[in-house]
């Protein structure tokens, strides 16, 4: 199963639905506050380009972007091919 590492902010709704959707996947995941976490959010910017909102979602390293991206990559068909490495 591949890696995924979303980085999230307290009761961002955008945030609870990215995870929803791994979740009903039976995918599991790496959460990672970043929003009060000075480091962690210069980490989340880093790593994508600049990403600034939440959540940043990656999967086995690769920037898949916020929640609308995952949701466009789930509905053409693109998600479970990077979900199963």
């Amino acid at each position: 199963m591949a890696k995924i590492e979303i980085y999230t902010k307290f009761m961002c709704p955008y945030c609870s639905r990215a995870k929803a959707l791994f979740d009903k996947k039976g995918a599991s995941y790496i959460d990672i506050p970043a929003a009060m976490d000075k480091a962690k959010r210069a980490e989340m910017n880093e790593r994508a380009n600049g990403g600034n909102t939440f959540p940043q979602i990656f999967i086995d390293g690769k920037h898949i972007g916020g929640c609308d991206d995952l949701m466009a990559l789930e509905a053409r068909g693109g998600l479970d091919p990077l979900l199963a490495g």
